[in-house]
């Protein structure tokens, strides 16, 4: 039997929105703001900061480490994107009008890739500020999430065209149809066995698809639970926010789904990223939810601030 235990670590007031999440070359936790326009840092030590944008607003959205060991994020609401050193200096760099800019990635070429939700376009961008426009062969595709490949190409969900989308360095673009009809692909991983992971959000599915295109899918035990975000598990499999049933979701190696129910309810877990220190979810009602295995018991007396976690299992 698998046993975590997990606990939620207040971050911000409930209205601030915390949304994307990833771990920073500082060894901190970084967050999107969606609704206070804002980056939080979480520190080792429970310390929190918060960024304010310039310029304020903005709407960021997806947050990734760049190869210059700062912090690149979409600003969906204004068509830019951001960068943030881990000292706090900000700046930011427009794109085309209507962009839309949603998920963010690192390439294997050192530039940062987005996806351009409302925009049927991936976009390129150096740590110079250059952009780089690619067209998608696809109208109101909604292209929401990026990640790396193995094969140093990006892959990307379509959630509207149904598909998962490859382009290469050079901007070739192959587009793979899922086999679920309407399933609303969103979150999407690079996996340790090399291929990407992601989720269907309106199909309650995970999917897996080979370098080759390959695609298999895997229904969860509740298909109502809306996975959102994913991350790879370094074992195999993945973990997974369940949006819609207020989880976090674990696919093994072998295709066995667990989920752990979060401590508040309704608390809309989003984003999701791994450390060596266990799992974390950024929660829209204002905190960071940190799955773990369990700790040794404490010394009577001393301090223990851990709350076990619920395991369902499919």
């Amino acid at each position: 039997m698998t046993t975590f235990e997990i606990r939620e670590i207040p971050l911000v007031e409930p209205d601030a929105g915390p949304y994307g999440i990833t771990a920073g070359p500082d060894g901190a936790l970084w967050l999107t703001l969606v609704h206070a326009g804002a980056i939080a840092r979480l520190g080792v030590d429970g310390t929190v900061r918060t960024c304010p944008l310039e310029p304020a607003g903005g709407r960021p959205l997806i947050i990734t480490a760049g190869p210059d060991d700062a912090l690149w994020f979409t600003r969906s609401g204004d068509d830019r994107i951001g960068r943030l050193s881990v000292d706090g200096e900000q700046r930011t760099i427009a794109l085309p009008a209507g962009t839309g800019p949603g998920g963010i990635a690192a390439g294997a070429d050192g530039a940062l890739w987005y996806a351009g939700m409302t925009s049927d376009t991936i976009g390129r961008v150096d740590t110079d500020g250059t952009v780089t426009v690619f067209p998608l062969p696809v109208t109101g595709g909604f292209a929401s999430m990026i990640t790396a490949g193995a094969d140093q190409a990006l892959w990307f969900t379509l959630n509207q065209a149904n598909a998962i989308g490859r382009i290469d360095l050079d901007g070739r673009t192959t587009l793979h149809p899922l086999p679920t009809a309407n399933a609303g692909p969103v979150g999407i991983t690079l996996g340790a066995d090399g291929a990407v992971w992601f989720v269907e959000i309106a199909a309650g599915q995970l999917g897996r698809i080979a370098p080759d295109g390959e695609i298999v899918e895997f229904p969860l035990p509740d298909r109502a639970a809306r996975p959102h975000a994913i991350v790879a598990d370094p074992a195999g499999g993945a973990w997974f926010t369940e949006w819609g049933a207020n989880r976090i979701g674990h696919l093994d190696p072998t295709g066995r789904i667990e989920g752990y129910d979060l401590l508040t309810p309704n608390a809309e877990p989003h984003g999701i990223a791994r450390t060596a220190d266990g799992v974390w979810a950024a929660l829209e009602t204002g905190a960071v939810a940190h799955l773990t295995h369990p700790r040794p018991a404490p010394r009577p007396g001393g301090d223990h601030e851990v709350i076990a976690a619920t395991r369902r299992s499919g």
